[in-house]
C-alpha cells in the first residue's frame, strides 16, 4: 500500500467560498492519524491518532462518525466526529481498504483487498457479522441511497459487482474498463461511475439493468469520481487534472489543473465546490464547480489522499 503523509493546514491560507458548515476528515497515512480540516477557515482542527496506516475513511449520513480503514493494522477505527475521539476499534483481518457506510448508518462495509471480499460491521456492536464474496482486489465501495445495493469496484477483474446488502449475496457482476478503483453512485441511485487507472476512462454503470452503458475518456490513471451539478469530477493521478463531463451526454466539458497527483475527491454538500486531496504537492486543492476553476488551495502535510466519503456536514 502507498503511504502518505498529512501534517497541520496553513491557517492563512483562505479556501474562498467554501461551504460554511463543513468539515474534511482526511487520512495521514505516515503520521498514522486522522485530521480534521474546517473549511470555512481553511485550517486543521483536530489531529486524531489512528495507528495502522489510514487509507479509506467514511463519514456516516448523519455526521456522527467517522469509519477509517488501517491496512497495516488489518482494523476499522471508529471516529467520534463530534468529540474527535476514538470511539472504537474493529479487527476484520486481510486487508481493509474501500469503505462504506449504509445510508441508515447501522451497517459499514470494507473491501478487503486481499481476499476477495466486502466485510460486514454491524454499526451497533461493533463487530464483523458477515463476509461477502467480490471480485478480485476490491478498492472502492458505494451504497445506493436506499441502501438496498452495495457496489464494489473490483481492480484486478476488471469488474465492479452489485451486491444485494438484504440477502449479502453478489448478484451481478459487470465489466467495466481496466482496473476500476474508485465508484461513485448518483443521488437517485439510478447510475454509478467507476474510474478506471488501467483504461484512463470513466465506465458509466446502469445499477438496474447491471450493465455498462458508456465510457468517457479522461485524464492519466484516474481515481475517483464525484458528482454534481449535472457534471462528473475526476481525480487524475498522473495527469495533476480533474477532468470534468457532461451526466447527460457523457462528453468531456473541461481539464483542470489542479496539485500534483490527485486522489481523493467531493463534492460539498451544496454542490457548490468539488474538495480535490492531491497526494504529491501537499495541498486541498477547492475547485468552484460552476465556473469550473480553482478557486483555493490549502497547504498540507506529506500526501493527503482522503479515499472516501471524507466530507462532513456540522448544521
Amino acid at each position: 500500500m502507498r503511504v502518505l503523509v498529512l501534517a497541520v493546514l496553513a491557517a492563512s491560507l483562505a479556501c474562498p467560498g467554501c461551504a460554511s458548515a463543513e468539515e474534511a476528515f482526511v487520512t495521514n497515512q505516515l503520521s498514522d492519524d486522522l485530521m480534521v480540516v474546517d473549511l470555512a477557515i481553511s485550517r486543521s482542527v483536530a489531529t486524531i491518532p489512528i495507528g495502522g496506516k489510514p487509507a479509506g475513511v467514511a463519514v456516516s449520513a448523519d455526521g456522527r462518525f467517522a469509519y477509517v480503514t488501517s491496512p497495516d493494522a488489518k482494523a476499522v477505527t471508529v471516529v467520534d466526529a463530534a468529540t474527535r475521539q476514538v470511539a472504537g476499534r474493529i479487527e476484520v483481518g486481510g486487508g481493509p481498504l474501500g469503505i462504506a457506510v449504509a445510508p441508515d448508518g447501522k451497517t459499514i462495509y470494507v473491501a478487503d483487498w486481499y481476499a476477495a471480499a466486502v466485510r460486514v460491521i454491524d454499526a451497533a456492536s461493533l463487530s464483523v457479522t458477515a463476509s461477502i464474496v467480490v471480485g478480485a482486489s476490491p478498492s472502492g465501495l458505494a451504497v445506493t441511497p436506499d441502501g438496498k445495493l452495495l457496489l464494489s469496484a473490483d481492480r484486478d477483474d476488471d469488474s465492479v459487482s452489485v451486491v444485494d446488502t438484504a440477502t449479502r449475496q453478489r448478484k451481478a457482476t459487470i465489466k467495466v474498463g481496466t482496473r476500476p478503483f474508485g465508484v461513485t453512485i448518483d443521488a437517485e441511485g439510478r447510475r454509478a461511475y467507476s474510474a478506471n487507472v488501467g483504461s484512463d476512462d470513466v465506465s458509466v454503470i446502469d445499477i438496474a439493468e447491471a450493465r455498462e452503458i458508456g465510457r468517457v475518456p479522461v485524464g492519466m490513471r484516474p481515481y475517483a469520481v464525484a458528482l454534481t451539478l449535472g457534471r462528473g469530477f475526476v481525480t487524475d493521478q498522473y495527469g495533476g487534472t480533474v477532468s470534468v463531463f457532461d451526466l447527460a451526454s457523457l462528453k468531456p466539458v473541461k481539464r483542470i489543473n489542479v496539485g500534483d497527483y490527485p486522489e481523493g475527491i467531493n463534492a460539498t454538500a451544496d454542490g457548490k465546490r468539488i474538495i480535490v486531496a492531491c497526494w504529491e504537492s501537499n495541498t486541498l486543492s477547492i475547485i468552484d464547480a460552476v465556473e469550473l476553476k480553482v478557486i483555493g488551495e490549502i497547504k498540507t502535510g506529506d500526501g493527503p489522499r482522503a479515499f472516501g466519503a471524507f466530507l462532513r456536514r456540522t448544521e
